[in-house]
């Protein structure tokens, strides 16, 4: 795995009195947005940003409710999500982005371009969300508030991230790991969790009133769009990639082999090099 050199500089600026930590880096090019998946921060993105930001100026932004954003007492649906993107935009006088989403993140860029298609430049789908119901057990468990309730962050939880999100865990750098670490301990987002479980997800998986609407848009969108997943990802199904393949007219497909749900951090070098060659042909 490549090292990063430092870790850009924290801006926050405020979203509908929502308190938004986010990194800028690259003074050209056109623009692109890094989301990250639910409860992950900007700092999933470390490996990748700096590289991307020698061609393009990128934006990467600790989702309402995630990081050190913000954590008010919302729904957290797709919608609000989206329109949350939206007033980011809209604050930073960013009129159009290629949107790279990782998981939840890449089902907020899906209803982004439903909602406002001008707006979307490209789509980067990374083993994203709501493609289909299934969905790993631990997913569809917080939407149980005893479970939540049973939640302490603690350094006990990181091997177990590690061995479902990731093929081999043990390639992280333990500084990623540590930093990482840093953002999950902070407080306070247990309801938050609660309200983004219960909005998309039941204990037979995804929602069919959150999921099919996203499916049975994906014909109509005209963006390229490069996909890309992990063949072993333990969180969506990689049959979910094949899903959106088949009705996106304008698209990519990269399967990375032996790789969990996070591409980007597993094989950033790779990543990098796929995302720059769509987003520059």
């Amino acid at each position: 795995m490549s090292t990063y050199l430092s870790i850009p500089e924290d801006c926050y600026i405020s979203i509908n009195d929502i308190n938004t930590r986010y990194w800028q880096m690259g003074d050209r090019g056109s623009n692109i947005i890094l989301l990250h998946g639910g409860n992950g921060s900007i700092e999933f993105w470390l490996y990748n940003i700096t590289v991307l930001a020698q061609y393009h100026r990128v934006y990467a932004f600790d989702m309402v409710g995630s990081g050190k954003s913000d954590y008010p007492d919302a729904s957290y649906s797709l919608t609000y999500q989206a329109e949350f993107l939206s007033g980011f935009m809209a604050a930073l006088s960013i009129d159009s982005a290629t949107l790279i989403g990782n998981s939840m993140g890449g089902a907020v860029a899906l209803q982004f371009t439903r909602l406002y298609s001008d707006q979307v430049d490209r789509l980067v789908l990374v083993d994203t969300m709501e493609l289909g119901w299934e969905i790993s057990l631990g997913i569809r468990l917080i939407t149980l508030p005893i479970i939540i309730n049973l939640l302490r962050p603690g350094r006990w939880m990181i091997p177990a991230m590690l061995k479902s999100n990731f093929y081999d865990g043990q390639s992280l750098p333990p500084e990623w790991i540590e930093l990482r670490y840093s953002i999950f301990a902070i407080p306070g987002k247990n309801q938050v969790i609660l309200n983004l479980g219960q909005s998309n997800f039941n204990l037979r998986g995804v929602r069919p009133e959150v999921y099919q609407p996203i499916v049975d848009s994906l014909a109509q969108i005209y963006q390229k769009t490069l996909i890309i997943w992990g063949d072993r990802d333990r969180i969506i199904p990689v049959k979910h990639a094949h899903i959106a393949a088949a009705r996106l007219p304008n698209h990519q497909l990269h399967i990375f082999p032996q790789c969990g749900h996070h591409p980007y951090l597993e094989y950033p070098d790779r990543f990098n090099r796929s995302v720059l060659e769509f987003c520059n042909y």
